[in-house]
């Protein structure tokens, strides 16, 4: 009997290794495919990429964005020339209107996905692209287009990068390189590079993100000084290369004096000008929902140990926010006759 009971779990484990659909080694092979493909569609991510910058793609280049050795980017490379996706010639790797397509999808599906995390999740900045990186694979075109529909169809992803259409079409890139701004210019982030990282993180960190309004305060060979939002940074001119700014015309005195809530000192009061653009989602609302709207007068009344978090007086009302949060609220002093 145990023999008839052990040759029974033999042939069970060896039909799950081997059923084609649910088996380990179904499994395996879907996992296979999906290397596979993600490895080609990161492969035409890249080479639109050098497209668009005009710089050559090389099999050196293709190696390094896809994350395999030399020997498997020319067979990757192989693999695209045949089935038409790219042309390949005098070491330079160029998409076909074929690949162009193909790659112009997959870039609106991880675009579309990064406005969605932006504008509709909770989830941390730092990891939107990652997770939309993970999400572009396996996201169909009718999924694609249900996720421009929820979003409101928009044209640019929350890095300022503009979204392809269902046909392929680019809509116009905008701004000039915050690296050619001229000491006085001032002008609003309309974009920010996300890659590398870490340089995209710390541009975030210093409030250089879409939508902030940025003035050159001084420039040199080795440094931008920058006001950003009312406070002052300092870039490197390679960091300010990866950031575009529209110029905008020399503000009013009014617009001179706005700053952060943050820096309002107790016993002061502000008007709310506006809550910045990189506080978004669920941050966003909740700070709406405190009643932080444009025009509303605020008055700081207290502070905790080591002046976080601080109680601010809102419509008859004590809220209390940590810095973090009140540093995303743009206000403009009151002159003191009104704020007493």
């Amino acid at each position: 009997m145990g023999g008839v009971v052990a040759s029974g779990l033999i042939v069970g484990v060896l039909v799950g290794l081997i059923w084609p659909r649910g088996g380990l080694i179904g499994l395996v092979a879907r996992f296979r495919d999906m290397s596979r493909r993600e490895q080609v569609e990161h492969a035409l991510k890249h080479l639109h990429h050098c497209e668009f910058s005009e710089i050559p793609a090389t099999q050196e280049s293709l190696a390094g964005a896809v994350r395999i050795s030399r020997q498997r980017a020319m067979d990757l490379t192989l693999k695209l020339e045949s089935a038409g996706l790219v042309a390949a010639s005098g070491g330079r790797i160029e998409l076909t209107p074929a690949g162009r397509r193909e790659a112009l999808r997959i870039i609106r599906i991880h675009r579309l996905w990064e406005k969605y995390f932006a504008d509709e999740s909770g989830l941390d900045e730092s990891l939107w692209h990652d997770e939309a990186d993970r999400r572009e694979h396996k996201t169909s075109d009718e999924e694609a287009q249900n996720l421009a529909a929820r979003l409101g169809h928009p044209r640019y992803d929350p890095h300022g990068a503009p979204i392809p259409t269902p046909g392929g079409d680019l809509p116009s890139t905008r701004g000039v390189s915050l690296s050619n701004a001229e000491s006085g210019e001032r002008g609003i982030v309309v974009h920010v590079e996300d890659e590398p990282k870490a340089t995209y993180e710390q541009l975030a960190a210093q409030g250089v993100t879409v939508g902030a309004k940025v003035s050159v305060l001084e420039r040199s060979s080795q440094k931008i000084r920058l006001e950003v939002d009312g406070e002052e940074q300092v870039l490197a001119p390679i960091v300010a290369g990866n950031v575009s700014i529209e110029r905008m015309e020399r503000p009013t005195a009014d617009v001179e004096l706005s700053q952060r809530l943050s820096q309002l000192m107790p016993g002061m009061k502000g008007r709310v000008v506006s809550i910045l653009p990189s506080c978004r989602g669920i941050q966003r609302r909740r700070l709406l929902d405190l009643g932080l709207l444009s025009g509303t007068v605020v008055e700081a009344e207290l502070q905790g140990p080591g002046g976080d978090p601080r109680a601010f007086r809102i419509r008859g009302a004590l809220i209390a926010l940590r810095e973090g949060q009140s540093k995303l609220v743009q206000i403009e002093r009151l002159p003191e006759d009104l704020a007493s």
